[in-house]
C-alpha cells in the first residue's frame, strides 16, 4: 500500500484577469482532487490569472491580484492535505517569471520559474517574461507581506529545484519545455525524480493533439517515470481555443485522459500509480542507470509529507489499468467541437443575446451555420446532463435570468432563441442558394430573415450618379473593370452594413426577454483569406470568425460528417453547389460567376501555396522548386504560372489582412495579421528578381 499513490491533474476553463472565477475554478479543482484521494494536484499554465492577458503581464496590477489569489488557497484550512501545483506570475528582483508554485498545508514549498519560453507562432511569452537562465540553482524569494503573514515564512526557495516528500520525488516541466529538444525530464529523471508535473497552456490546431500526446509518452518511455500534464480549457479571451486533454502517463504508457473538448469549467483526472513500476522500470534499463550515476544533482526540498499518506482512509484500492490507445478526434470533428466550445465561451462571456449570421446559401456560410448548431447540440447535452453552470449560462444568454427554471432540451429551440440568419440577396441571386439557406435555418432552427437589398443598391448608385453624372455598368453589360468590382464591392459591403443592424436591433424586433444585442459572424475561409479572395469591409468584417484559418477542404469534410452527426438533412446540397459570389448579372447557369475562375486557381491549390509559405517558409523560388516533384502532372511553366499568380495576389491584397475579423485559430498557415504571421502589408507586388528566378527555373526544367 504504501507505493500506491494517487495524482490529479486537471483542464480549467479559465480567462484572462478574471481573478474570481479563476480562482473559484481552482479551489474546486484542489476540493475534487482531494475528495479522489489524490496527494498531489496539479493545474493549468498561468491558471491564476488565464494564459492569455499579454500586455497585462507588464503590469503590476496583474501581481498584485496574483498574489491576493494565492493568498485564499495558502489560509484555506479546507485545501490542505496535498501538494499544489499552481501556475502564476511573479516578479523575482525586479524580472518577470512564468512560474509554477507548489504549496502544502498553508506553506510554499518551491517557485519554479520557466527555462524555456514559448516565443513563435502565436506566443509571445519572451515579450512579458525572461526565462530562468540558471539550471539546477536555488535561491530565496522574498515574499510579499500578505503572504508572509499567511505562510509565517519570509523566503522561499526560487529556481530549478525539486520536492523529495517521504515516497517520491516530484519534478517541473512546462509546456514548451516538453517541446524542447533537451528538456527538463531528461535530466531530472536521470538524477531520480518519479513524478513529472507540466502545467500548460497549449492551444488546438487541427491534427496537433497526436503531437501532444506522443511528446508525453515519449517523456517516460526512455527513462520511466510518472508525466502528469494539465492544460487550460476554453478561449481565454483570443483568438485561441485551450482544448484541454488533461491526461497522465506512465512508463510510457497513457493510463488516463482527459476531455479535448468540453463546456464543462472544471475537469479533474485522477490516476492511481504504483511507484514500485517506475523503480521497477528503470532498474531494467542498465544504460540508463549509468548515465544516472553522472548526471548533476538537482536542489532537492525535503518535504515531511507522503502523497501515499492521503489514501489512509479510502479502503482498498488497485492501480490504474493503462489505457487501450489514446482517444482521438477526427479534424471533421474537431472543426464540430472546437470552434463550437470557443464561440459558447465568447457568448456566454461577452454577455450578449446570441449570434447573426448572413447566410448566403453557399458553402462557408453554412459551415459556419453548421458550427453553431453543433455548439447548441453540446450546450443542450450539457444541461441535460445536469451541468448548472451550461444551465445559468443558456438561461443569461437567453435573457431569461438565474431565477428561471427554463433548462434547454431540444437544439432547434435553443437555436431559435439565440441564432439569428438571414438571407440578404439581389436581383443577381439565385433562387437555388436562396431555398439552401432556407433549408439550412430551417434544420438548424435559427430565426431566418429573407430580402433583398437592391432598393438600397440602386439609392447608392442614385447618388452617386446625382453627384459625378455617370452611371457605372458591370463587364456583362459593356462596364471596365473598375466599375465591374465597384458594383459588385457595393452590395458585399451593404450586407456588413445591414448585417450590424439587424445584429443590434433584431432581439428588440422580436420581443425577447433580452434585447441586447447579437454577435455578428463572419464566414471568410483560410484560403479566401490568404487570397485575398473577399471585399474589405463586407459581410467577412464581422465579430468573429469561426472558420477563418480552415481550409475549403476541411469544411467540405466537416459537413459530410456533419450531415450524419448532426442530422441536417440539406447539407449534401451545399456540398455540390459551385462557389459563386453572385454579385453580377448572368443569362444562363453556364455563365455563373465562379469562385475559383476568379481566383486562377483552385481551393485545394490554395491550400497548398498556404502550408508551403508559411509552414515551411518558402518564397516564390522554393515553392517552384518544391512543387516541381509534387505536381509531376503540371508542366514546369504551368507551375511558374500559378506560383507567381498566387504571390502577385497575395501581395496585392495583404493589406485586408489587417482588417481580418478575430477568427479561431485551427490551421498552421493562417494569415492573421495580427497575432500570428507577422509580415508586410505593403509589397513590390512585382516580385522582379524572385519572378525572374522563377521563369528560369521553369527553362531549365522544362529543357532536361
Amino acid at each position: 500500500m504504501g507505493h500506491l499513490v494517487v495524482v490529479a491533474t486537471c483542464a480549467l476553463n479559465q480567462w484572462s484577469l478574471d481573478f474570481d472565477g479563476n480562482l473559484n475554478r481552482i479551489v474546486a479543482s484542489i476540493k475534487l482532487a482531494k475528495a479522489k484521494g489524490a496527494g498531489l494536484r496539479i493545474g493549468p499554465e498561468l491558471e491564476i490569472t488565464g494564459y492569455g492577458c499579454q500586455d497585462h503581464f507588464l503590469e503590476g496590477d496583474t501581481y498584485l491580484h496574483a498574489w491576493e489569489s494565492i493568498g485564499v488557497i495558502l489560509a484555506d484550512p479546507e485545501l490542505h492535505g496535498i501538494i499544489i501545483d499552481i501556475g502564476m506570475p511573479i516578479r523575482h528582483k525586479n524580472v518577470n517569471y512564468n512560474c509554477r508554485v507548489l504549496c502544502l498545508d498553508g506553506k510554499i514549498l518551491l517557485i519554479r520559474p520557466k527555462q524555456w519560453l514559448a516565443n513563435d507562432g502565436n506566443y509571445r511569452e519572451m515579450r512579458w517574461f525572461s526565462p530562468w537562465s540558471r539550471p539546477q540553482e536555488l535561491e530565496d524569494h522574498a515574499l510579499p507581506r500578505m503572504i508572509r503573514k499567511i505562510t509565517s515564512q519570509d523566503t522561499v526557495p526560487f529556481g530549478d529545484g525539486v520536492i523529495s516528500t517521504l515516497d517520491t520525488c516530484i519534478g517541473v516541466e512546462m509546456c514548451e519545455e516538453l517541446f524542447t529538444p533537451n528538456s527538463p525530464h531528461i535530466h531530472m529523471g536521470l538524477d531520480g525524480v518519479e513524478i513529472f508535473t507540466n502545467g500548460s497552456g497549449s492551444h488546438h490546431e487541427l491534427r496537433k493533439l497526436h503531437t501532444r500526446i506522443e511528446l508525453v509518452q515519449q517523456a517516460t518511455t526512455q527513462s520511466g517515470g510518472v508525466y502528469l500534464y494539465a492544460n487550460q480549457q476554453g478561449c481565454d479571451g483570443d483568438r485561441l481555443y485551450y482544448d484541454g486533454c488533461a491526461m497522465v502517463a506512465l512508463n510510457g504508457k497513457l493510463m488516463a485522459q482527459g476531455s479535448q473538448f468540453s463546456i464543462q469549467e472544471v475537469e479533474v483526472i485522477t490516476c492511481v500509480i504504483d511507484l514500485e513500476e517506475v523503480r521497477t522500470y528503470r532498474g531494467t534499463f542498465r544504460s540508463r542507470c549509468f548515465q544516472a550515476t553522472r548526471t548533476p544533482r538537482y536542489p532537492r526540498i525535503q518535504v515531511d509529507f507522503a502523497l501515499s499518506s492521503a489514501l489512509q482512509h479510502t479502503g482498498r484500492i488497485s492501480p490504474t489499468v493503462p489505457l487501450a490507445a489514446p482517444r482521438y478526434h477526427t479534424p471533421s470533428e474537431e472543426i464540430s467541437l472546437g470552434p463550437a466550445c470557443w464561440l459558447w465561451d465568447y457568448l456566454r462571456r461577452s454577455r450578449l443575446s446570441g449570434f447573426f449570421l448572413p447566410l448566403s446559401g453557399g458553402l462557408d456560410s453554412c459551415a459556419t451555420a453548421t458550427i453553431v448548431c453543433s455548439m447548441c447540440h453540446l450546450v443542450v447535452a450539457a444541461c441535460i446532463n445536469g451541468d448548472e453552470q451550461a444551465i445559468q449560462d443558456a438561461r443569461m444568454v437567453s435573457g431569461l435570468g438565474p431565477d428561471s427554471d427554463y433548462i434547454p432540451a431540444d437544439p432547434r429551440e435553443f437555436a431559435n432563441r439565440i441564432f439569428h440568419t438571414a438571407y440578404m440577396g439581389t436581383d443577381y441571386s439565385g433562387k437555388a442558394t436562396r431555398a439552401r439557406a432556407a433549408k439550412l435555418a430551417d434544420e438548424i432552427g435559427s430565426y431566418h430573415l429573407d430580402f433583398n437589398m437592391d432598393a438600397v443598391i440602386s439609392a447608392i448608385l442614385t447618388l452617386f450618379s446625382s453627384v459625378t453624372s455617370r452611371s457605372p455598368r458591370f463587364a456583362t453589360q459593356g462596364g471596365t473593370s473598375a466599375e465591374n468590382l465597384a458594383l459588385q464591392n457595393i452590395q458585399a459591403r451593404l450586407r456588413m452594413l445591414l448585417g450590424y443592424l439587424f445584429a443590434q436591433l433584431l432581439p428588440w424586433c422580436r420581443g425577447l426577454p433580452r434585447a441586447g444585442g447579437l454577435l455578428v459572424l463572419g464566414s471568410a475561409n483560410v484560403d479566401e483569406c490568404l487570397r485575398g479572395y473577399f471585399t474589405k469591409y463586407d459581410c467577412s468584417s464581422a465579430d468573429l470568425n469561426p472558420i477563418g484559418s480552415i481550409s475549403k477542404q476541411d469544411l467540405r469534410s466537416f459537413l459530410e460528417h456533419a450531415h450524419s452527426a448532426l442530422g441536417l438533412e440539406c447539407l449534401p446540397s451545399f456540398l455540390s453547389a459551385m462557389p459563386s459570389a453572385e454579385l453580377i448579372p448572368t443569362s444562363s447557369e453556364a455563365e455563373e460567376q465562379s469562385d475559383e475562375l476568379e481566383m486562377g486557381m483552385s481551393y485545394a491549390e490554395l491550400s497548398v501555396f498556404g502550408r508551403l509559405r508559411q509552414v515551411l517558409r518558402l518564397g516564390p523560388y522554393g515553392m517552384t522548386q518544391r512543387l516541381l516533384s509534387e505536381w509531376p502532372l503540371l508542366s514546369p511553366s504551368e507551375i511558374g504560372t500559378k506560383v507567381k499568380r498566387f504571390f502577385f495576389y497575395y501581395a496585392i491584397n495583404r493589406h485586408k489582412m489587417t482588417t481580418l475579423t478575430p477568427a479561431y485559430h485551427a490551421e498552421a498557415y493562417s494569415p492573421d495579421d495580427h497575432r500570428f504571421d507577422h509580415r508586410p502589408f505593403l509589397y513590390p507586388s512585382s516580385f522582379s528578381r524572385q519572378f525572374r528566378a522563377v521563369d528560369t527555373l521553369s527553362s531549365e526544367v522544362s529543357a532536361e
